[in-house]
């Protein structure tokens, strides 16, 4: 008898598999005690996205959260999703920072570790798992599973005893994109427990609609713990049902002793709560086979289309899911995770918007190709790093050894801003949007954004998510007006596509004066030889540049923030700069004038 143990993600990768990772701890407390008499093996509350949709559209204290998770899961494991190096943000810290935030994590609540490095470096993960043993708290070490012509089971045996070797406590095959096919999960789980002496852990999506065959296969393999999702937000680009599992083992020797009726409650409560976010439901997060090919992760599937919609361009989805392999297979078959995810998913974006491939190329991509996040598991396209860095050198050191302690200028950068340690790690992670939340905190202006009133019965399709129904009475007469799509401002204008008592019907509205239309200001279009604009709708993070300055050709003058990603925006000419028509946190659209350089 072989009792499987479990791990359910509703409270964090199920709800950033589907819904954007909007969940609100208003929507989770209630049912934590029910949570906790499951008898879970662990919770996973933490971690992945999470943290940055706190601060960045949900306006929670991420800490509070985990603190007010932790006192109400009093009996069961908390567990997390730490990104090695990268912690919770995009770029590689310090080591101090790393242990700091560690050693937060513990104490405001965190059991358990699952510490993964999107590159599979094992160079990146020895300081966390080091601080994660020094808390006394439980470490996981991840293979992130992918396909490549370098990824092999030999590889991934290989990469399971470096981390035996740091001290790791159990071991996951992390399965982020749902890749995993039933009979290669089988010989991947049989080569790790054939040579390494830890439990095996399997995170498996059902993307491709595979997930619970994986997870048996796994299972009769030797494999000692599945992650599942209660059903409400299971499957598709999310985790097999907790319940269907719990059924499908129960009498059998993996039998995993889960009662079955309760996790029925469960799913019922949060089958309710789903419908408060359905704004954030998209199209793309059902069972798809394709991502065999294109093999985009489930969390990334939901922000990806949510991303999409935003900058008006959610119809090009399609070309972008094709244009991702080929981005991948450029920079030498990096796993698609957090925040490898992003750097070939962003980029892929600009390559189908722009109609040029690599015309602008992230930071992230240049920091990438220079070595800054690891060492690429394949060879990459010498002709692209050459574009994007020149002659500059490519590291072949542990990233964070070219970095020196943050800690110290980070406290000082924040101030009386930050009221904990805690605080200053979370400016550590998001700098700008950690500021603004702290900031707004100060002021009590904490706004979350705003959920869209549930869709009443009988609402006709949208083409584009669930349609928002409002009854309008003018006059005495009654309208049922749905409106099923935004279209991207521009101009003053915006488009609003919807239907009034069933005819459909497509309204520009335009302010009524000019100043309403521009806000600040109505900036021109770009048109001369020397007007910079973006190709991409975004915000200003850094002007590079004054007023008089003599720029070459292809300097930098600006930098944007687009899909968290950000990017160099070049003087097309060499020249004098004659004006700058936007500051630092300005909204941006494409074609705009930002910048006049006269040649």
């Amino acid at each position: 008898m072989k009792k499987i143990t479990v791990t359910d993600t509703i409270l964090r990768d199920a709800h950033q598999s589907l819904i954007a990772t909007r969940m609100r701890l208003e929507d989770m407390l209630p049912i934590c005690d029910k949570l906790d008499k499951v008898g879970y093996w662990s919770l996973e509350v933490w971690g992945g996205a999470t943290f940055d949709a706190c601060i960045r559209f949900l306006k929670e204290d991420p800490w509070e959260r985990l603190r007010q998770l932790r006192a109400a899961l009093p009996n069961t494991r908390l567990q997390m999703l730490l990104r090695g190096q990268n912690l919770l943000g995009y770029r590689h810290y310090s080591d101090d920072v790393v242990k700091a935030f560690v050693a937060k994590a513990a104490v405001n609540g965190i059991d358990v570790f699952r510490v993964f490095d999107a590159m599979n470096d094992v160079r990146n993960l020895q300081v966390a798992i080091a601080a994660v043993k020094a808390a006394g708290k439980h470490a996981q070490g991840t293979i992130c599973y992918t396909t490549s012509p370098v990824h092999t089971v030999a590889a991934f045996v290989e990469q399971g005893k470096a981390m035996q070797a740091m001290g790791v406590d159990s071991l996951a095959i992390k399965d982020m994109a749902g890749l995993l096919t039933p009979y290669a999960t089988a010989e991947l789980v049989a080569a790790l427990k054939a040579e390494i002496d830890l439990p095996v852990f399997i995170h498996s999506h059902d993307t491709a609609g595979l997930g619970a065959m994986c997870q048996l296969k796994a299972i009769e393999a030797g494999a000692d713990h599945i992650d599942t999702a209660i059903s409400s937000f299971a499957w598709g680009t999310s985790h097999p049902g907790t319940e269907s599992m719990v059924a499908a083992l129960r009498g059998s020797q993996y039998d995993t002793g889960l009662d079955l009726a309760l996790l029925q409650e469960i799913g019922l409560y949060f089958y309710a709560v789903r419908k408060r976010y359905h704004q954030f439901e998209s199209e793309f997060t059902a069972v798809d086979t394709r991502v065999q090919v294109n093999q985009v992760p489930g969390g990334m599937m939901s922000n990806l289309a949510n991303q999409l919609k935003e900058q008006g361009a959610l119809h090009r989805i399609n070309e972008v899911f094709e244009e991702i392999p080929k981005v991948r297979a450029d920079l030498g078959y990096p796993p698609l995770v957090t925040p490898t995810s992003q750097i070939v998913g962003t980029q892929a974006v600009f390559n189908v918007l722009a109609g040029e491939r690599y015309k602008t190329i992230t930071n992230e991509v240049k920091l990438y190709l220079q070595g800054r996040y690891g060492k690429a598991p394949g060879v990459v396209n010498e002709r692209l790093r050459f574009q994007a860095i020149g002659n500059e050198e490519v590291i072949d050191v542990r990233p964070a050894d070219l970095l020196k302690p943050e800690m110290t200028k980070l406290r000082a950068e924040i101030g009386e801003l930050a009221q904990s340690e805690e605080d200053v790690l979370t400016y550590a992670m998001f700098p700008d949007i950690g500021r603004k939340f702290l900031e707004e905190r100060k002021a009590g202006t904490l706004v979350p954004e705003p959920l869209l009133p549930i869709p009443t019965a009988g609402a006709g399709p949208a083409s584009e998510g669930v349609p928002t129904e409002f009854l309008i009475d003018v006059h005495g007469e009654t309208y049922r007006v749905d409106i099923t799509g935004v279209g991207l401002k521009g101009e003053g204008k915006r488009h609003f596509y919807l239907s009034i008592d069933g005819m459909p019907e497509e309204v520009v509205f335009e302010p009524l004066n000019e100043f309403v239309a521009g806000g600040s200001g109505k900036r021109k279009q770009a048109g001369a030889p020397g007007d910079v604009s973006t190709s991409m709708p975004g915000n200003i993070v850094d002007v590079l540049v004054k007023e008089g300055d003599v720029v070459k050709a292809g300097q930098p003058v600006l930098i944007t923030e687009a899909m968290k990603m950000e990017t160099e925006v070049q003087a097309p000419i060499a020249g004098t700069v004659k004006a700058i028509h936007v500051a630092k946190g300005d909204r941006v659209n494409p074609g705009e004038l930002l910048v006049e350089i006269e040649g």
